[in-house]
């Protein structure tokens, strides 16, 4: 997920049985890019240490602005 665009959404290190794994050790700027980042559109992007999940808490906190986000991407690709 990491682009030229965005470079502050950190790829996992793989995927196994269609969920993302990440075994490096952790360091504070992957963990903060996962779990409270405001520029990854992902409610659950993938876990900064370890398999599977974890919830980008900024969207938690900020689902009136994430729900506008999706309604408007939806509505801008049907128009």
């Amino acid at each position: 997920m990491a682009t030229e665009e965005n470079p502050s959404v950190p790829d996992p290190q793989g995927t196994l049985g269609r969920l993302p794994y990440d075994l490096r050790p952790p360091t504070k700027s992957r963990f903060v890019a996962r779990v409270w980042n405001r520029d990854d559109p992902r409610m659950f992007p993938p876990k900064s240490f370890g398999w599977g999940y974890t919830i980008n808490f900024y969207w938690l906190f900020h689902l009136a602005t994430y729900f506008r986000a999706k309604h408007a991407a939806s509505a801008g690709s049907q128009g």
